[in-house]
């Protein structure tokens, strides 16, 4: 069975080009780990939102949407963790 497709959004892909390129690669292999496994142990769901998730890559974290039906992940913020919640 194939996995998810990963995606970023614009957003969320200029905002890890602003980071180191070390934590760049953490972030790359964890979203890559996503199309497999969209819902990794240590995963969580965000309250109030329909089927958007977040998953911890150090002190960053990426905010992610999960459609099931159209095998379709898509990161929609890479943050460090005191910015990851604020609303857009």
């Amino acid at each position: 069975m194939a996995g998810h497709t990963v995606d970023f959004a614009p957003s969320a892909e200029r905002a890890m080009r602003r980071l180191p390129t070390e934590i760049q690669k953490r972030l790359v292999m964890a979203a890559e780990g996503l199309g497999d496994k969209p819902r990794p142990q240590g995963v969580k769901k965000l309250s109030g939102e329909h089927d958007v998730w977040r998953v911890r890559v150090g002190p960053y974290r990426m905010v992610y949407e999960i459609d099931d039906r159209g095998r379709q992940v898509t990161i929609l913020r890479v943050a460090h963790r005191k910015d990851a919640y604020r609303k857009r």
